[in-house]
């Protein structure tokens, strides 16, 4: 069971007791990801989160490396669209000392000047990389395409551009604005003992002051079709098509969950079948969804070979107009369902993604995640339900993209 209280200064707590996990994990929960930058700001997200681990007013940054090693559990942090992470998965006696770095990283961080710059430098490289990875650059030119002038549509790295022109003073006051108790949540979940664990997070995190806003953007416009490709010298064509989808609160991302499994969640899924097993066209080929506080896609990615990728495109389509106007069977709506829960209930066997799942919930939707609540709406999902959905979402306009050789002649809209 879920407990919630409150620290001194207002910052929320989501803790999880669950005594025969053998590990604890811990987060911090920042309400600032790529979603809530100007356009001028955009990666700065990711950068904070960057400078957070080059040294403190109390270790430098090699002290930081020894002592997350010295912990032999994970310590990490990572950012997303619409919210920064920091963490550890440690053993239950390592608890204090996890929860006083990741304290420390959060409220003592120098912002070097010399680090700074270092750090620009390997986000540089991490963009350069990212433009030499064609899944990745896809899915970036898809979000743009789909969400025009959104912020959702701008890359939480930050283009080359901006992140060569920013300047430090940029940093500290982006990190101003949105690291506050008030936009954090802090989540706990493993062995560990409540009373002794709210003792430490006061000690750690109850003197934690600070003041801002975070401006949260309106819903973006509906999607107007689009199609945006990148000529790249490589050996596959990479190619993308997002449908509208879901919020995160919508109790239609169950039989959208659903429908996505049967059409490209697995390898029984109508497209892996098709595509992969019987035509032998593409190695990978899927479909997910993606849910945010206002809206949400449906994403499906294939790639495959220049000579192939018109063919693997019209499939596809062909694919998505099969399943609107044929419907599904039963055996495959039970089949996805089934493969929905399985998958849920063992995504939740480790207490990092137990952290994870209660921790994101209670900082984007204000309530943790109730496994049981979450299981009874999918168990609740009927056939019918999926048809509704597979009709609407494939009604509307959608976007799409494509990386590689002779993409500008591919048709995929």
């Amino acid at each position: 069971m879920c407990e919630e209280f409150v620290l001194s200064n207002g910052l929320r707590v989501v803790a999880e007791s669950i005594p025969h996990f053998p590990s604890v994990s811990v987060g911090l929960w920042i309400g600032a990801g790529s979603l809530y930058e100007t356009a001028e700001e955009n990666g700065l997200s990711h950068f904070v989160e960057h400078m957070l681990f080059k040294s403190t007013q109390n270790r430098t940054t090699r002290q930081i490396a020894v002592e997350m090693d010295a912990l032999g559990g994970q310590i990490n942090a990572f950012t997303a669209k619409e919210c920064t992470c920091y963490y550890a998965k440690v053993i239950e006696e390592h608890l204090e000392r996890a929860l006083s770095l990741l304290s420390d990283l959060l409220l003592n961080a120098r912002m070097d000047v010399e680090e700074f710059e270092k750090e620009r430098g390997v986000i540089l490289e991490e963009i350069a990389m990212c433009e030499d990875t064609p899944e990745d650059l896809v899915y970036d030119l898809l979000a743009e395409a789909y969400f025009g002038d959104h912020p959702l549509s701008r890359p939480i790295l930050g283009t080359q551009a901006q992140i060569a022109s920013v300047t430090r003073e940029a940093l500290i006051e982006f990190r101003r604005k949105h690291y506050r108790p008030d936009n954090t949540v802090l989540a706990i979940a493993g062995q560990f003992d409540l009373e002794t664990f709210r003792t430490l997070a006061e000690r750690y995190l109850g003197q934690w002051q600070a003041q801002g806003e975070t401006q949260v953007p309106a819903a973006p416009k509906a999607c107007a079709a689009k199609l945006l490709t990148r000529k790249k010298d490589i050996e596959q064509v990479h190619m993308c098509l997002a449908y509208p989808g879901v919020t995160q609160d919508d109790d239609d991302l169950y039989p959208m969950s659903v429908m996505n499994n049967l059409l490209g969640g697995g390898m029984s899924s109508r497209l892996f079948q098709r595509i992969r097993e019987e035509m032998g066209a593409a190695y990978s080929v899927y479909s997910f969804p993606s849910t945010y506080a206002n809206c949400g896609t449906l994403s499906i990615y294939a790639g495959t070979s220049p000579e192939t990728a018109q063919q693997v495109a019209d499939e596809l389509h062909a694919q998505i107009r099969k399943l609107v106007e044929g419907g599904i069977t039963d055996e495959e709506f039970a089949m996805a369902k089934d493969q929905l829960k399985v998958s849920y209930v063992l995504g939740l066997e480790s207490s990092s993604s137990r952290m994870s799942s209660i921790g994101r919930s209670k900082l984007l939707r204000g309530v943790p995640v109730d496994p049981q609540e979450v299981v009874g709406k999918i168990e609740a999902v009927t056939k019918e339900d999926v048809e509704r959905v597979i009709r609407h979402t494939f009604a509307q306009p959608f976007a799409a993209s494509a990386v590689g050789r002779s993409v500008e002649t591919l048709t995929l809209m």
